[in-house]
Parts: C-alpha cells; sequence; structure tokens
C-alpha cells in the first residue's frame, strides 16, 4: 500500500484535511498562508558507463569482426560526431546485428575509448621518434626543433587517424573518457623519466616529472587547436617549441648547453 501523507490546513474559517499519495513536501502552515519546504532528497550519483571491451578476440574471424566494428564506429563518428554517434549506426555500417557488437563492446562509450586508446598510443609512439638524449647536449635550438618536429608529427598522425580528430575530441569532451587521455599523458610522462633523469641527473624527479607532464599537456592543446581553428600547422609550432624549450632549456647543466 502506498504510504499517505495528512496535512490540515488552517483556513480563516476552518480546517481543512489534505491526504495526498508519496507526497514529496512537507506542508508548513500559518494562520494567514500556507508555504511549502520541499524535501531533502537523496542525491543520486551518476553511473559511470563501462569502457571494457567485453572479450578480446582470440581467433583469427572474431579480431576481423572486432577491428571491422572499430573501423565502422570510427567513419560513423566522423560522420555524424560525437552525439549522435550510436551502436545502432554503427551496427548499420558494419553490416551486422547489435547482439554481434555487444559481444565486444557494451555501449559507445567502450567503442570511443579503444579508439581513442589507440589514437594516443600513435601520438606517443612521435615522443621516442623526436625525443633522444642528443637534443638535450646540444643546446636549445636543436630542443627545439626537436619539439617543433614532435608537434607537426602529433599533428599529422591525428589527421591520418580516420576520425581522428573526433576521437581527440571525445577524450576531452566526454567525462566518462577523460581518463583515458589522463592516463595516457601520465604514461608518456612516465615513459621520458628514464630519459631526462639521465640527461638531467642534478634536476630532482619530482621537478622533472612536473616539467614533462606539463609540456605534454602544452603540446596535446596546441594540437587540439589547430583542428579548432583555422590556423597554419608551420606557424604554430615554431611558437610553441620555443615556450616548451625554454623550460626544459633551463634544466641543462651550462657545461652541456655550450658542447
Amino acid at each position: 500500500m502506498a504510504l499517505c501523507h495528512v496535512a490540515f490546513l488552517k483556513t480563516s474559517y476552518c480546517y481543512r484535511i489534505v491526504i495526498a499519495t508519496e507526497l514529496p513536501y512537507f506542508f508548513m502552515l500559518g494562520e494567514s498562508r500556507t508555504t511549502m519546504k520541499k524535501a531533502v532528497l537523496p542525491r543520486t550519483r551518476r553511473v559511470q558507463p563501462d569502457l571494457a571491451t567485453k572479450v578480446q578476440p582470440a581467433q583469427q574471424r572474431a579480431t576481423d569482426t572486432f577491428e571491422r566494428i572499430l573501423e565502422a564506429a570510427a567513419f560513423t563518428l566522423d560522420e555524424v560526431g560525437i552525439e549522435r554517434l550510436s551502436t545502432n549506426l554503427v551496427c548499420t555500417r558494419a553490416g551486422m546485428t547489435p547482439p554481434a557488437l555487444y559481444r565486444y563492446f557494451p555501449n559507445k562509450y567502450a567503442l570511443l575509448s579503444e579508439l581513442g586508446q589507440r589514437l594516443m598510443v600513435r601520438q606517443n609512439e612521435c615522443v621516442g621518434r623526436w625525443i633522444q638524449p642528443e637534443v638535450f647536449l646540444k643546446g636549445a635550438p636543436c630542443l627545439e626543433r626537436a619539439l617543433e618536429g614532435l608537434l607537426l608529427d602529433t599533428h599529422q598522425v591525428t589527421r591520418d587517424t580516420p576520425a581522428g580528430v573526433w576521437i581527440m575530441r571525445a577524450m576531452r569532451a566526454v567525462p566518462a573518457l577523460q581518463q583515458v587521455r589522463i592516463a595516457s599523458h601520465a604514461e608518456v610522462t612516465q615513459a621520458q623519466m628514464p630519459l631526462l633523469i639521465q640527461v638531467l641527473p642534478h634536476v630532482s624527479p619530482a621537478e622533472l616529472r612536473l616539467v614533462i607532464r606539463i609540456v605534454v599537456e602544452m603540446l596535446y592543446s596546441a594540437v587540439e587547436m589547430l583542428f579548432d581553428e583555422s590556423i597554419d600547422p608551420a606557424a604554430v609550432a615554431p611558437v610553441v617549441a620555443r615556450m616548451m624549450a625554454s623550460e626544459l632549456d633551463r634544466l641543462s647543466p651550462a657545461v652541456k648547453r655550450s658542447r
């Protein structure tokens, strides 16, 4: 039986009984007016969508299906954007039924998470191609050229990836996916720590980690800006590279900078 709330409303001449089912208010009674105060209800916590794939393909046929789903998701995302992307649209493009897709991915956020992780692996691979010990030993101009090349390379890798710009935006715009981006940046920061400790042994690891993390975020934000605005990447890269190199070069000992 539903709970009932009884309130006595006092008017100028008599009392009136009001009965309400599941009434979410408390009535505050007064002689000349009746006011209502909303009950304080518990705040519901937003449920985090599952980002993990349900099954990792073990056989070639399953791998082909897995990759076909991701390819369809990327091309669909490129056509309709983040908000309109749905598993039904991906199924239509991939030529499969929803149960076949749900065998691997529980929702569209899991699809975006997998695409995001793959894109960031490609972006992070650019770091190893440009940041080597010698760039720190040859002075600021060499370091600036390396950082400029890294920014342009990262931009090109993102452009060459199907729906790369949309995937990149999703990693920042969708709350459920932000941790994917943060984890990737933390990973590349940690991967660069041994190199910088080697060439800058006099600098504390805590300071090195902070500087690297900021440089990673600056570079990533600059790449995002190149997709958001009509700016020539060749004009942006040197400016950003000088800003990043100035702090890294400051940490380099004078004897090494003079070589």
